[in-house]
């Protein structure tokens, strides 16, 4: 019987300690070793995400562990010199496992093992003895026809007083161990020539670089670009509609490369189709791919899970992103005594002066949003037992939150476009801002969502700037810029102290005081530029006796509520309109105008930017590979297949007849053996011992 090798290959050399490296790599406990290091790195890399850019790690673990993580290629474990070393380990120990043990497969597949002698067959376990009156060679031909039935391969071997009839079936088996360990080797050699070991080799060798700056890709130096003669690579390519593209970036630890590729990508028309949510259904890209060198062209539609494949290169639709839409807005100051909207345009992509102080940097458009606006909690509830400052904290909480409150709510709607862009000062700090175009329904009341964040891993907090009668955000910028008009303020104090105090003697002076105290409130209400709003309310509260804090607050609130109104009119008056009527509708907007009024000084941006109109540019992102080790690795797996279905459900029987004359005829031992013992096995030597000694009808 003939089973694989544990042990390696002994070479008989000199150098023991040559034959002893080579009997180690080639052992079998090597190889087990080899694939748990590679089973544990395989980990790693599934779980640690690889390839990132170097401030998520730091963000992430700290520049401490930064640091060790990165001195041991944990952030592309699969591309670390360690790694490549144990495949290349594992490639050469099972190598030499199948040199070893697979001329000796073979030859014990082709033998009848007709060696064998009687007292060995009466040793096996599985044995048989019989006398038949049939002469030796009648039985002879009598058992192997038998066998022959049964399935198995029958020789004879003439033998000093006997025959010997030797039987086999299933030798196939030992073809599993072959394949399976070729499959390995084929698998990681494949893997191999789709890896980035080509992309590294050109940049131990042949001096290129990742490329680390901006600009055109045009413009970038020789030394970042790979040839479009590079054997393996996998990078991206965004192609805007209506425009081409000849090159494919390569994301590396430290910059980019610059992939030439062999033909032109010309990007004619982009579909997307999305879901209820808002999710993408179906995106796909129609375009046409011209060779560079024969200028042969071919037209296709890219889907997902669909590729157009030209030239031994796969394009495959990636993602989505905007092209460089045109954007026209106008921008609102938010600080100061100015309402004066002024133009501003814009492309997606670029950026754009706002003045000397920041520069607009426009990040993103979309065209359509579906959000849940559902209603949520009364946002001006007050909760009993808790004090002014966290009922303000409180109402603030629901004024700058998500724009769209409660998840669990799924009253999905389309709240129409939004346009995101950063404002950078000049000392490169930046806040990104996320504005709607449209107004939209939030707990009952029809509000512009401004949205803001300081860092890109914050969700956005959104002030919501209500609608006036003409939907826009006129009115609640006049009020806004009125507030931080002291002349405004004063004219808005007198007027409602005339309209709140009776024309008499004792009213003039209750009426003056009226008068101080509403120039008052809207100016502690103004504030400053970094406090102001209920946060300053409550701060000046503060110095008022406990006792008397809820009294005093409910009279500041209503002079505060007031004077705003009157502060409203006196600036429509100022610019030539007529006084809004006093109704519910107007109060109601007065009310969310307070609200937004006060969460303004939160939003930080000097300007608020509303889009007025776009034309929309989409752009189509690629991911093109040229992956010549596809067809070596599906021919290992293939071979995978083959061995593990070989090892598994071909079981291997060899069964011995030893016939030698008798007085009466002759007789008969069998032996019949097997490498795995099972049911199957024992059920089949049963219907042999029933069979064989049968006489012939």
């Amino acid at each position: 019987m003939s089973s694989p090798s544990t042990t390696g290959i002994q070479l008989k050399t000199r150098r023991p300690v040559v034959g002893e490296i080579v009997e180690l790599i080639s052992s079998m406990r090597f190889a087990i070793a080899l694939l748990a290091m590679i089973a544990i790195a395989a980990i790693i890399g599934t779980v640690m995400k690889q390839g990132e850019p170097s401030a998520n790690y730091i963000n992430q673990f700290g520049p401490f562990w930064y640091e060790i993580f990165r001195k041991i290629g944990l952030y592309n474990v699969y591309s670390t010199w360690w790694f490549l070393l144990l495949m290349t380990a594992l490639v050469t120990s099972t190598t030499l496992c199948i040199v070893r043990n697979g001329p000796k497969m073979l030859k014990d597949m082709r033998s009848w093992r007709e060696n064998v002698r009687e007292q060995s067959l009466l040793n096996f376990h599985h044995k048989m003895q019989w006398r038949s009156p049939l002469p030796r060679a009648a039985l002879a031909q009598q058992s192997a026809a038998r066998l022959k039935d049964a399935g198995y391969q029958v020789k004879f071997v003439e033998k000093e007083h006997g025959t010997l009839v030797a039987a086999k079936q299933g030798a196939a088996n030992k073809f599993g161990y072959i394949f399976a360990h070729s499959a390995i080797v084929i698998i990681c050699l494949g893997a191999v020539m789709d890896s980035d070991v080509p992309i590294r080799l050109q940049e131990w060798f042949l001096g290129k670089t990742p490329f680390t700056g901006s600009g055109l890709i045009s413009q970038v130096p020789p030394q970042h670009r790979l040839s479009t003669g590079n054997p393996t690579f996998r990078g991206n390519t965004m192609i805007p509609e209506g425009q081409n593209s000849s090159t494919a970036i390569l994301a590396r630890p430290d910059g980019v490369l610059i992939q030439e590729l062999p033909f032109t990508i010309n990007l004619k028309k982009f579909t997307i189709d999305f879901y209820s949510t808002g999710m993408p259904k179906l995106f796909a890209s129609d375009v046409e791919v011209r060779d560079n060198q024969t200028g042969e062209t071919v037209k296709g539609t890219i889907e997902v899970n669909h590729p157009l494949i030209f030239n031994g290169v796969a394009i495959y639709q990636s993602s989505f992103e905007d092209g460089g839409s045109k954007l026209k807005l106008s921008g609102f100051p938010m600080s100061g005594g100015d309402a004066k909207p002024f133009e501003i345009a814009g492309e997606v992509g670029g950026t754009t002066p706002l003045n000397d102080a920041y520069t607009v940097e426009w990040t993103g458009f979309r065209p359509f949003n579906v959000e849940n606006v559902g209603p949520t909690d009364d946002p001006r509830a007050v909760a009993k037992g808790k004090s002014l400052e966290e009922e303000l904290a409180q109402s603030l909480d629901k004024h700058t939150g998500s724009a769209g409150k409660n998840a669990s709510n799924k009253n999905l709607k389309n709240v129409g476009p939004s346009v995101s862009y950063k404002l950078r000062d000049k000392t490169g700090q930046a806040r990104e801002y996320q504005n709607y175009m449209q107004p939209v329904t939030v707990d009952g009341a029809t509000v512009f969502l401004a949205g803001v964040r300081a860092n890109p891993s914050d969700n956005f907090s959104y002030l919501r700037i209500p609608a006036d009668d003409g939907h826009s955000v006129k009115e609640w910028m006049r009020l806004r810029a009125a507030l931080h008009d002291p002349a405004l303020r004063s004219a808005a104090a007198q007027r409602y102290a005339e309209r709140a105090t009776p024309n008499s003697a004792t009213g003039d002076a209750l009426r003056a005081q009226l008068q101080a105290s509403a120039d008052k409130s809207l100016g502690i209400f103004a504030g400053s530029d970094k406090s102001g709003g209920f946060m300053a309310i409550s701060q000046f509260l503060e110095k008022i006796p406990p006792g008397e804090q809820e009294k005093a607050a409910d009279v500041f609130m209503k002079i505060l509520n007031g004077s705003l109104w009157d502060l409203w009119q006196v600036a429509r008056v100022k610019e030539g309109l007529a006084p809004v009527s006093e109704d519910e509708n107007h109060a109601r907007f007065l009310q969310l105008a307070t609200n937004a009024l006060s969460d303004a000084f939160f939003y930080g941006g000097p300007v608020y930017l509303q889009l007025d109109d776009f034309t929309e540019i989409k752009a189509s992102v690629f991911q093109v590979t040229r992956s010549p080790g596809k067809n070596v690795v599906y021919l290992g797996c293939l071979f995978l297949v083959l061995g593990v279905f070989a090892m598994f459900y071909i079981r291997e029987r060899r069964l011995w007849i030893w016939i030698k004359d008798d007085a009466a005829g002759a007789e008969a031992l069998m032996a019949m053996s097997t490498q795995r013992k099972t049911l199957d096995f024992e059920r089949e030597f049963e219907i042999l011992k029933e069979k064989l000694p049968q006489s012939a009808a």
